[in-house]
């Protein structure tokens, strides 16, 4: 039989490995690791998913690419400053920031770059391939955490793609985080389909649309007929100043409107808008404007506020995706992980748009992995 995850040494592999978000996610793997914070918001820590062979956070190794040189380390300071990772969090822990800025390479492409499409494609792969070589990995898993960019337009492929392509070429699970085209691409159709590898996605689903998620499903349940939703989405930080690009911010909605359409049977009128507020650096406020009509036509309203911090929000989301898209490759899945939809806005696969149901098909994996490892796969 061969070794346990929880034996064996993971990478995770981040596109856009220096940005908030994944500077979180490798920061909080380092303190909940050593003891220092509980894993809050991490749904594979709970007893659902006890005894299904998940790496260990202990085992996790991190890098990435990125096409900003700020280092890990100062990345953190920043975080602090910006009330995101806690006083004190980065020098108890700076050991694994500098060795995962050691892991990261260069992106692209960037200004000026005159390698082609498949130039970069080979050039990321290859990337990839040296982490696991050099760090003695029993395999890694790549996931995209970068800003979000505008939708594909024509044949060529964006960015996110070239990355997806690479990480399958290098023979690795692939989660997209972010609303960009990552494998939704129609030149990687065929490649997906072929490589035999799991991969999830896409836009990870940590404020407005998880609310949405569950309230939609509760109006068509209680067959309250709902007129229309409108929202607001204020953020700074990389993500807010992305999103200005109203190309970009387009690409963003249409994942929080799916989500309406798809649990309450019909879109209903209204819109969300994205603004940039960049004071506000990694925290967002976004608001619902609900009217929906009761007994008797009777009018109504809904109004809902969410405040958080987008990173403290995506970083547990990013680590279980992590671990799950890995032990599903060791257990031997592949193709899209539909039960993974509890954690995007826009699921690949076939499965309920619903949070509830959602989470049910992530149990039902969960089960199905206890079953393996119980059986020593």
């Amino acid at each position: 039989m061969s070794a346990s995850l929880s034996d064996s040494r993971v990478g995770v592999w981040l596109i856009g490995a220096r940005g908030s978000v994944a500077t979180t996610v490798i920061a909080g793997c380092a303190a909940v690791t050593a003891g220092l914070h509980a894993p809050t918001g991490m749904v594979t820590e709970t007893d659902l998913f006890a005894d299904c062979g998940l790496p260990a956070l202990s085992s996790l190794v991190f890098g990435g690419h990125d096409t900003v040189g700020c280092p890990l380390p100062k990345r953190a300071e920043t975080l602090v400053a910006g009330g995101v990772l806690p006083h004190g969090l980065p020098s108890a822990i700076a050991a694994e920031l500098e060795a995962a800025d050691e892991e990261i390479r260069p992106g692209g492409p960037v200004p000026g770059d005159t390698r082609d499409q498949a130039d970069l494609v080979d050039a990321f792969a290859t990337d990839i391939r040296d982490f696991v070589r050099r760090r003695g990995l029993t395999r890694a898993v790549v996931v995209n955490v970068a800003s979000t960019e505008p939708a594909a337009v024509g044949t060529d492929q964006p960015p996110s793609s070239l990355y997806a392509a690479a990480a399958l070429r290098a023979g690795c699970p692939y989660v997209n985080f972010t609303p960009s085209t990552g494998l939704h691409h129609p030149a990687l159709v065929a490649l997906a389909e072929s490589s035999g590898l799991p991969y999830a996605g896409r836009d990870g689903k940590t404020g407005q649309t998880l609310l949405r998620s569950v309230l939609g499903p509760m109006f068509a349940q209680r067959a309250l007929a709902v007129r229309a939703w409108s929202g607001t989405n204020l953020l700074g930080g990389g993500d807010g100043a992305a999103l200005a690009d109203p190309a970009a911010a387009a690409a963003k909605s249409a994942g929080k409107e799916r989500v309406l359409a798809d649990t309450l049977g019909a879109a209903p009128e209204g819109e969300t808008h994205i603004d940039d507020v960049p004071s506000l650096g990694d925290w967002k406020t976004a608001w619902d404007h609900i009217a929906f009509d009761g007994f008797l036509g009777t009018r109504m309203i809904l109004q809902t506020t969410w405040q958080g911090c987008d990173s403290a929000l995506a970083a547990p989301l990013v680590l279980d995706l992590a671990r799950l898209a890995t032990r599903a490759h060791e257990a031997g899945l592949t193709g899209p992980l539909s039960e993974l939809g509890f954690y995007f806005k826009d699921p690949m696969g076939e499965g309920p748009s619903a949070l509830g149901e959602q989470y049910a098909a992530l149990a039902g994996l969960a089960g199905h992995l206890r079953g393996l490892a119980g059986e020593g796969r």
